[in-house]
This record gives structure tokens, sequence and C-alpha cells, in this order.
């Protein structure tokens, strides 16, 4: 008999090795293919057949049955979630279920009940229409580190003792109180990344987590008071602060030593000032913000820009700044009558020490536009690069644009480095 030559001595050897493979080996490779064709190495040999069993780390989403479109996308969801506490042994650490778009949620408390003694990374992504209420058993899992929760609603039971080991929440379009939203964080003494995303209006709440070292909101509140957070590194609030009369942000960032970069959107807020109150021409102790990115700004004469110098103000060591300029022929002159063009004596103690660059968004060539380039440039010794937005610029006349260019490549330097670059965002 003649001996195996070339692709049919590959083929007699590749069995043997795939059945031979150690079993670590094997968790590895089923960890790093999708979970429907983790299960399909069941066909392999009899040592793979159920070993997807032990996977430790599960991702169930559309492609599950995306391509059967004879069957109910609930149903076969069903039958999956059914499989998986029938035959899968041991811990699962890591599960992620995207379900975003099932039209009804399949019962999931009992899953939620099988993973609680060893899940460590979980994601819930569930279907938009209904809210999913979340069970209790989601609070007894003491081994979380991350917990990233999409469209249900959360309401801890009064013996909840917190999340020791958690090191980031994230809660996109959940349902809860401000009460227990602030409960909650607090409960979390390792947390260090937050984000919170809600279309609903929230009452303030008190951020208490020192060990947070990155926070981002988005969605209207009544106030925010960034309390106990000494590690804070990167902010970002965005939406609508609703009790702007009384803003404090003496009071919002007085723990925020380590703060570097904050971003901000006022846009959607009205800011209304109460009768008799100043705001103060800057914090009463400086923060450590490198970047600061401004989004939707009007610069005219207002309480609204009085507050964002008082900021700028309290930013000595500044490197970076970017500016998302509200087009000033757009201002509402009829609600805000006592709005005018910034004024250089309102700019006159404000310096940029340490500013490499500057970015100017949505930028029209107007007269606070003009002033506030004019003030920056003459008072930023080691700047670098000012780049300008000039997407609505671009719609203005030849002469027109070619006037306002003039005028700023004539303004004073401080800085022989200096350069002013146009650019289209869009």
């Amino acid at each position: 008999m003649m001996p195996p030559t070339g692709r049919e001595c590959c083929q007699s050897l590749m069995p043997d090795i795939i059945s031979n493979l150690p079993h670590n080996v094997i968790d590895v490779i089923l960890i790093l293919l999708p979970f429907k064709d983790a299960v399909r190495t069941s066909v392999l040999s009899k040592k793979w057949r159920y070993h997807w069993c032990r996977r430790t780390e599960l991702t169930l989403d559309e492609s599950l049955w995306k391509q059967r479109e004879d069957l109910n996308p609930t149903v076969r969801f069903r039958e999956i979630i059914s499989q998986l506490l029938t035959l899968h042994e041991g811990p699962i650490t890591k599960f992620t279920l995207d379900i975003v778009h099932l039209k009804r949620l399949p019962e999931i408390d009992d899953f939620i009940y099988f993973l609680r003694n060893h899940i460590q990374d979980l994601v819930l992504r569930l279907p938009l229409r209904k809210q999913y209420a979340l069970p209790s058993t989601l609070f007894t899992c003491s081994q979380l580190r991350h917990l990233n929760l999409h469209s249900c609603s959360i309401y801890h039971p009064s013996a909840f003792e917190g999340f020791d080991k958690l090191i980031s929440l994230e809660l996109c379009g959940v349902s809860t109180s401000s009460e227990l939203l602030e409960s909650l964080i607090s409960h979390c003494p390792l947390l260090e990344q937050l984000e919170l995303s809600t279309s609903e209006d929230l009452d303030m709440i008190e951020i208490n987590a020192p060990m947070l070292r990155f926070f981002s909101f988005t969605g209207n509140i009544s106030s925010i008071y960034l309390k106990n957070v000494p590690r804070l590194v990167e902010a970002f609030l965005l939406g609508d602060i609703e009790q702007t009369e009384s803003l404090d942000f003496a009071k919002i960032f007085e723990s925020c030593s380590a703060l570097e970069q904050l971003s901000l959107d006022f846009l959607s807020s009205e800011f209304v000032a109460e009768e008799g109150y100043k705001v103060p021409k800057r914090l009463p102790f400086n923060l450590n913000v490198r970047r600061f990115d401004l989004l939707d700004i009007s610069l005219v004469e207002s309480y609204k820009l009085s507050h964002i110098l008082c900021l700028l103000r309290s930013f000595p060591y500044l490197e970076y700044l970017e500016m998302q300029v509200i087009d000033e022929d757009d201002s509402d002159t009829d609600e805000d009558e006592d709005e005018e063009s910034l004024q250089p004596e309102t700019l006159s103690d404000l310096t940029f020490n340490h500013l490499v660059e500057f970015q100017l968004g949505s930028f029209i060539g107007g007269t606070s536009e003009m002033q506030f380039i004019k003030h920056l440039l003459a008072n930023s010794p080691v700047l670098e690069i000012l780049v300008i937005n000039r997407q609505f610029l671009d719609k203005e006349p030849l002469d027109t644009r070619e006037e306002i260019f003039t005028k700023i490549s004539n303004f004073p330097r401080t800085s022989p480095k200096a350069e002013i670059v146009y650019k289209d965002f869009s």
C-alpha cells in the first residue's frame, strides 16, 4: 500500500490534532469564536461536543436568529436561553445580551439568577419599546466589576449593601429615581468610570465616588454636584441644567482637584439670574484643567457667558480650548434683551499662559468672535495653532471673507509660533 501523500496526509492527521488539543487551548478558541460558531464545534469530535457548555464568556445578539426568517425572534431567543440553562456547566463571568430590536422581551429573570454568583461583566441592551424591571437578584451579584444597562428600570431593594467590586457603571435610558441613583453610586466604593444617559428629568443628585476617574452625564437634571470625586480626571456634562438661577460652579467642582478634561454643553439651558446675584469673576480655587470643550456657546455679553469666563479664569494651566459657537445672528434678542457684543474690558483679566491650541467652530466673523480671537492671540504666549471652522463663513461673499481674514492676520500675537489655520469641519 502506498503511503498517503500531500492533502490526504493532512486530512488524516487533522482530526487527531483537533481531538487532542488541551482543554485550556480549546477554551481560548471557543472564547474567540462567536457564540453560534462555538456551538457548531460540537461536531468536530466527542471531546468538543459539549465543551462550549463550559464557556465563561457569552454574547447573545441578533446574529443568532437573523438568518432564520421563518422563525419568530422572540421564540428563538427563548429556546436559546432554555438550552443554556439546561446544558451550561460552570460559571459565566462575562455575559452580553443585545436584543434592542426584539418587539417583546422574553423572561430573563431566571437567567440573571443563574448568573448571580460568578458574573463579573454584565451588559444588558434590552428592547426600546418597553422598559424591563430588573429583578432584585441583580443586586446580589457580588462579583460584578463592569455593569452596562440599557432601556430598563432599576429600583434596588432597601437591603442592598452595594457592589463592592464594581469598577465601571453605564446606565443608558434607565428609569430610576434621583435618590436611588445617588444611593447606587455611593454604594460602589471602587467605581472608576460612570456614564449616565437619561431621557427623563432628574432631580438634583450628588456624586459621591472617591475612586471615580471618568464621568459622563447626558440628559436633563435640576442640578448636579460632584461632591466627593478627588480623583476625577475627565468629566462630560451635556444637556439641560434646569436650576441655572442658583448654579454654583464652586460647589459643583469643589472636590475636583485632579480634573484635567472638561466638556460642557449649555445650549438647552435657560440661564436666569437671581435678583441681585452677580457671577463671580473666578472660582475661589484654581482647577488643573488642561482641556476645555465648550459646545454651543454664544460669545455675547450674557449671564451664561459670565459663567464660562469665570471657569476660564479658574483654569490657569489650560492647554487646549475648543468652542462651538452659536451664530450671533441667531441669538434670541426677544428673550435676552440685555445681551450685546462682547466688550474688551470683559476679557481684560483673562490670560492663556499655557494654551497651545484653540479651535473655534461655526465661525461667521461676528463682532464678539473677532473680539475673542483678538484677545486670545494677544494673551497666549505659547500658542502654536488657532484652527477656525470656515464652513459657514464660506457662504459669505468673497470680499467679506477676505476682509475678515485680513483683520485676523493683522491681530497682534504674543506667540511667535502662532499659526492660524482655516478648515471646513463638515
